[in-house]
C-alpha cells in the first residue's frame, strides 16, 4: 500500500490532541461524540449516533460486497493529569491516560483515506464505542442490537502498547486480555474486648487465613497451564484499637484466560470463603460483580489482521505468539458476537514512556501513520474482490 498522506497523519494528530485536552468519562463522552460525528458527516460516511448513549457507527459503503467493522474506544478515565504539554487535559480529575484519544484519532485519519480513496469493494462500518473502561459500553452495543443493525463478516480493534517497541505489533490467535470479576467478601464473627478474645469469634484472624489461602487456588487447584490471578485489595475492619470486630469485608478481582479456569476460581473461591472461616467460628460469604470476558481472537481473522500488518508502511515485526494480557478489555463482548480480532501496537520510543493508566502518560503520536496504515491495508486487502484467472 502506499504512505499515508501527511496532511492525513497531522491532522489526525490534531484531532488526537484536541481529544485529549477535552476528556470525558464513559457514557458522558458528548462532546467527543460530537466531533467525531461532525467529522464523519464532512467525509461523506451515514452516521448513526446514540447507540449506548454516545456511541457512533459511521458507514461508508462502495459497492456490492461484505461488510468488516473496525472499533475505537473514545471514553477518559477518572486519573488527575500531571503532564504539561500544551494540550493537557483541561478537565480536572479526567485523562485520557489509556490512549483513546490515539485509539480514536487513527480511526477518524483511515476513516478520512478510504473515504477519498475508495480502494475497496463491500461496506466499512467505523465503531466509535463509549464506555470502555469499567461501564462495558462494548456490552451495551451488542445488547441494542450493533450486528444486527450492521451486519459484519468480522470486526477488529487495536490497543497501544506500552512495552512493545514503536514498529512492533502483537495479534494471537486465541487469548489476548484476561476476564476481570471483582470479589466481595464478608466475614462475620462476634465482637469481643481485645483483651479477652476468647469470648469473641475473631473475622480478622480468619481473614488473614484466608487471604494467605486463596493464592493456593492459582498455584495447587488450577493447572499450571492454566493462567489466573487472584488480588485481594481491600480491607475494612474495626473501629478501636481494642475491640475485636463483629465484622471484615475483603474485595478484589479475579483474572483469567479461559472461561474455564475462571469458572473453576469462582467456584473455589465460594468454598474456600464458607470452609475455611468455619473452624474460627465465623461465616463466610463471597458476592461478584462479574465483568468483562476473556478477549479471545478469532484464528483466521488473527491471520488477516497479521497479514494486514505485515504490508503496513512502519510496521517492521508482528508477532503472533506474545504472551497474553492479564488486563482486560470489552472489547471482548464484540469478540463473543462477532469473528474479530484485537491487536497491540507498540508504543515505546527510544525512552519508554509512562505506562497506561499512569499520570504521567500521553499518547505517542508516532503510532498515528502506522495506526492509519494499518486500517487501510486491512480493508483494502479483506474487502477487494479476488481475480478468478483460467487454467491452461
Amino acid at each position: 500500500m502506499q504512505p499515508i498522506p501527511e496532511d492525513i497523519i497531522q491532522q489526525a494528530v490534531t484531532w488526537r490532541r484536541e481529544i485529549h485536552a477535552n476528556p470525558e468519562i464513559g457514557l458522558q463522552e458528548f462532546h467527543t461524540s460530537a466531533k467525531i460525528s461532525e467529522l464523519l458527516e464532512t467525509f461523506g460516511l451515514e452516521v448513526h449516533t446514540g447507540m449506548a448513549g454516545t456511541g457512533i457507527i459511521g458507514v461508508l459503503r462502495n459497492g456490492k460486497g461484505p461488510a468488516i467493522g473496525i472499533r475505537a474506544d473514545i471514553d477518559a478515565l477518572p486519573i488527575q493529569e500531571n503532564n504539561t504539554v500544551a494540550w493537557c487535559s483541561a478537565s480536572p480529575g479526567t485523562m485520557h491516560a489509556c490512549g483513546h484519544d490515539g485509539h480514536t484519532a487513527i480511526l477518524l485519519g483511515a476513516a478520512r483515506y478510504l473515504s477519498q480513496t475508495r480502494a475497496f469493494t463491500g461496506t466499512v462500518c467505523f465503531i466509535f464505542q463509549p464506555a470502555e473502561e469499567n461501564a462495558g459500553g462494548g456490552r451495551l452495543m451488542v445488547e441494542e442490537g450493533l450486528f444486527d443493525r450492521f451486519p459484519m463478516s468480522a470486526v477488529y480493534a487495536l490497543h497501544n502498547w506500552p512495552g512493545l517497541p514503536v514498529g512492533e505489533v502483537a495479534v494471537n490467535p486465541g487469548p489476548m486480555m484476561a476476564s476481570q470479576d471483582n470479589f466481595f467478601i464478608t466475614l462475620t464473627g462476634v465482637g469481643c474486648h481485645a483483651a479477652m478474645p476468647e469470648k469473641g469469634a475473631d473475622p480478622v484472624l480468619a481473614g488473614a487465613h484466608l487471604i494467605t489461602a486463596l493464592q493456593t487456588i492459582a498455584t495447587r487447584r488450577l493447572s499450571p497451564l492454566d493462567s489466573a490471578v487472584i488480588s485481594v485489595t481491600q480491607l475494612q475492619a474495626g473501629e478501636a484499637i481494642n475491640v475485636v470486630p463483629e465484622t471484615m469485608q475483603l474485595s478484589g478481582t479475579l483474572r483469567c484466560l479461559s472461561q474455564r479456569a475462571r469458572a473453576q476460581c469462582q467456584a473455589l473461591m465460594a468454598e474456600y470463603v464458607e470452609q475455611l472461616a468455619g473452624p474460627f467460628g465465623v461465616r463466610g460469604e463471597i458476592q461478584w460483580e462479574y465483568g468483562y470476558p476473556v478477549t479471545v481472537n478469532h484464528a483466521d481473522q488473527a491471520a488477516t489482521l497479521a497479514h494486514a500488518a505485515r504490508s503496513t508502511p512502519g510496521i517492521t515485526q508482528v508477532h503472533t505468539q506474545l504472551p497474553p494480557s492479564m488486563a482486560a478489555e470489552d472489547f471482548a463482548y464484540l469478540l463473543e458476537a462477532c469473528p474479530g480480532a484485537y491487536l497491540w501496537l507498540g508504543a515505546d520510543g527510544p525512552t519508554p514512556g509512562a505506562s497506561l493508566h499512569n499520570p504521567y502518560y500521553d499518547f505517542n503520536d508516532q503510532l498515528i501513520a502506522p495506526g492509519i496504515g494499518l486500517w487501510v491495508s486491512l480493508v483494502e486487502q479483506s474487502l477487494n474482490p479476488v481475480a478468478v484467472t483460467s487454467e491452461d
